[in-house]
């Protein structure tokens, strides 16, 4: 073995972008693990929050989490065309801490939102690219290329698995402050060990994309007008407000932009086949991908409730408690990571072992037990939520929402890496990356619907809540599954 593969047998610059996606993760899995909790949390208790009603966090909570997955489309584009995947993971990195540590001295709720944006804006930075950089530190055809990826993935899991188990208990148990101090500090080790594992990465994202000089006026043009129209939003948002034409709170905010979400799918579609000419094969394809992108948003939108009604019911109606010993809430945010590395090698045997049966599970079917799988896991809670409602019982055991949380995990293992790969096999090659981005407003728009839902978690009885959450994922998992014939006539040999 070379000197240069040190890592598990893969090039050491994997271990340098590996711990940098883990303390990312860490970052942001424990701040989501804390942050519904802080929000409601009142504001003279011994660990003191906002006090806000379980409304107003939701609608914050949805803003927060579909803007972290959504600001992946501009992180992506600003890399490719100006800074570079290796400058924008270290900008984006930077961006995080600073967030983080601007919410661990939050002295208002002004600043509480600011240290947010840092974070949101930060993610989009980093994340696209530092998976970017993974494939680039090998050569087309190396075998090692997916190795390196499941072993990326489970760099993300860590992450995620630890970060509610540390700082999630300090931010619990001590001081709201001092858990996203702590995340704050993972974001500035993992950017220490960037920086100087940075040696080992060899030329990946070193350089961004060259163009001809007529293409980068026009990307600089673009830039400055982006940045322009930013600005005119937010002066015109900052208008309205303070001259009570339209008072801007964390509610009436949230709405526009959902509203937004309905609208841009629409608009980008529509656009995207006016201005193509799509051959038959293709525009059949980009039909079967907007079918996808709407199951994939209506699964995030049920899936992604871990961190907003299913954090509520275990802060208020579950008793955290294992073997005598008492757990805070924010360790339930551990559990999906735990379920992923638990499972992922029994779904890697199951995929080798129906592949010897010559059974293949189309994409469409895929989706469609995801679907069903996530409304299963709400379905488990209806019976104890309907007693909780009756106020025949007051909390319920841990067993119930480990259930949830398992269902929930295999439904992803059905989903999440199969709908990340039929966007790269289904988009025509000339729109690829926007393809991937229309995957990741899928998930931005779920991260937005699935907390919202949360908001109403004080307006209806749980039980109706975790009912309707069913109802809907069950009829999306059933219009999916009788169109599979179609999506199979539109996909083609995409297997």
């Amino acid at each position: 073995m070379s000197s240069e593969r040190t890592f598990l047998g893969h090039p050491r610059g994997l271990a340098t972008l590996f711990f940098t996606e883990m303390w990312e993760r860490f970052s942001y899995y424990g701040g989501r693990a804390m942050l519904v909790l802080y929000m409601v949390s009142t504001v003279n208790g011994d660990n003191p929050g906002f006090g806000m009603t379980a409304m107003q966090a939701g609608a914050l909570y949805a803003l927060y989490v579909s803007l972290a997955y959504l600001t992946n489309l501009p992180g992506g584009w600003i890399s490719d065309q100006f800074l570079g995947a290796r400058k924008s993971v270290l900008y984006g990195g930077i961006l995080i801490a600073i967030g983080n540590l601007i919410i661990a001295s939050a002295l208002s709720f002004t600043i509480f939102v600011i240290g947010l944006s840092f974070i949101a804006i930060g993610t989009g930075l980093l994340k696209p690219n530092v998976s970017t950089m993974v494939g680039s530190l090998y050569k087309t055809g190396d075998v090692k290329r997916d190795s390196a990826f499941q072993i990326f993935y489970m760099g993300i899991n860590l992450g995620a698995l630890l970060a509610p188990l540390i700082a999630g208990y300090f931010g619990e148990t001590v001081n709201w402050r001092l858990g996203f101090m702590i995340v704050g500090i993972g974001m500035i080790l993992g950017l220490v060990q960037y920086v100087l594992g940075a040696k080992h990465l060899g030329d990946a994202g070193l350089y961004v994309r060259p163009d001809d000089e007529e293409t980068v006026k026009k990307q600089r043009k673009s830039l400055r007008n982006a940045f322009m129209w930013l600005v005119v939003a937010i002066l015109l948002l900052l208008t309205v407000h303070f001259t009570g034409i339209f008072p801007i709170t964390v509610i009436s905010l949230s709405n526009v932009v959902g509203v937004i979400f309905v609208i841009v799918p629409f608009a980008y579609f529509g656009v995207l086949f006016s201005k193509n000419d799509f051959s038959t094969q293709e525009r059949n394809r980009v039909i079967a991908i907007i079918v996808l992108y709407l199951a994939a948003t209506l699964f995030w939108s049920a899936f992604e409730q871990a961190g907003s009604t299913l954090t509520l019911f275990a802060d208020r109606y579950t008793r955290n408690n294992l073997f005598g010993f008492a757990f805070p809430v924010t360790w339930w945010q551990s559990v999906n990571a735990l379920w992923i590395i638990v499972l992922t090698p029994v779904f890697a045997w199951l995929w080798i072992f129906l592949k010897k049966k010559d059974i293949h599970l189309s994409i469409p079917l895929k989706f469609s037990i995801g679907l069903f799988m996530v409304g299963v896991g709400f379905l488990v809670l209806v019976p104890p939520a309907m007693k909780l409602v009756e106020g025949s019982i007051d909390k319920v055991g841990v067993m119930w929402l480990l259930s949830v949380y398992f269902i929930h995990t295999i439904g992803e293992l059905f989903l999440s890496p199969v709908g990340l790969s039929a966007m790269t096999k289904l988009a025509p090659e000339r729109i690829v990356g926007q393809m991937m981005g229309v995957w990741f407003l899928g998930a931005a728009t779920g991260n937005y619907i699935g907390g919202r839902i949360g908001g109403l978690f004080e307006t209806f009885p749980i039980d109706t809540i975790f009912l309707s959450v069913f109802g809907t994922s069950f009829f999306a998992a059933l219009i999916m599954f009788v169109l599979i014939p179609w999506m199979k006539r539109m996909i083609g040999d995409i297997e």
